[in-house]
């Protein structure tokens, strides 16, 4: 019997045209943008949401001027200053996925005590990709199953398409039954590659500032209509 998503994954796009259809700065954007994923977060448990996995930042974003990215970054520690006590107490639990490295020490000290302030809730998992791509997050993955083979720790032959994921990021989670991107876009963007391979895609024109709960509830509503079928063929 079909049912409602359990991870959903969101490719939250078009900030910057949203600010700039109203004269703004892009960041004005991306401050609408942020606001608009607390209301997100809570509709989740009343849509069977369990899993929310969020684009916050790519790989590819520090080719942004320098201006932009800056303003992100400052967003970033203000949300997470910010929202912090609310996500705790409304039993949500946080965790950044991505590559720390090139992220300032005070950002990744923020990270740090979010995950482990919320580390006991159970609600909802959000999962906020931060310096996330998905090439980079396979290649990371792939070093470390390397090191563990060079080990002795892992045999090769025991590699199967089950060992991978165990070194992703997202290892603690299931993969995602339904991305969302919004803004008309129609691309994955290095997002979530390989745990996104059976996923259900939902491409649609509303800009991220725009994306209302309404608009989410009647996509993971709607997706119960689909048949997902794994490569198999109708029962």
């Amino acid at each position: 019997m079909p049912t409602g998503p359990r991870h959903v994954a969101i490719i939250m796009d078009g900030n910057g045209r949203w600010a700039q259809a109203r004269g703004k700065p892009r960041l004005f954007g991306h401050q609408a943008g942020a606001r608009r994923v607390r209301q997100v977060v809570e509709a989740c448990p009343g849509l069977g949401v369990k899993y929310l996995t969020i684009f916050a930042f790519s790989t590819e974003n520090w080719k942004r001027t320098q201006a932009e990215v800056a303003g992100l970054m400052m967003l970033f520690k203000h949300y997470i200053t910010r929202e912090a006590r609310a996500l705790r107490d409304n039993g949500i639990r946080v965790r950044f996925i991505g590559d720390r490295v090139r992220l300032e020490e005070k950002l990744v000290s923020l990270m740090d005590e979010l995950e482990l302030m919320t580390a006991d809730n159970d609600l909802v998992h959000l999962t906020v990709a931060l310096n996330y791509g998905g090439r980079d997050e396979v290649a990371r993955a792939t070093k470390r199953l390397a090191r563990d083979v060079a080990a002795g720790r892992l045999s090769l032959r025991d590699i199967d398409e089950e060992t991978l994921p165990r070194y992703l990021d997202t290892c603690v989670l299931p993969d995602p039954d339904l991305v969302i991107r919004t803004s008309g876009e129609a691309r994955i963007s290095n997002f979530l590659l390989w745990q996104s391979a059976y996923a259900e895609y939902e491409f649609i024109d509303t800009l991220w500032p725009d994306f209302t709960p309404e608009i989410f509830a009647r996509i993971v509503r709607g997706f119960a209509r689909r048949e997902r079928r794994f490569g198999a063929v109708p029962g």
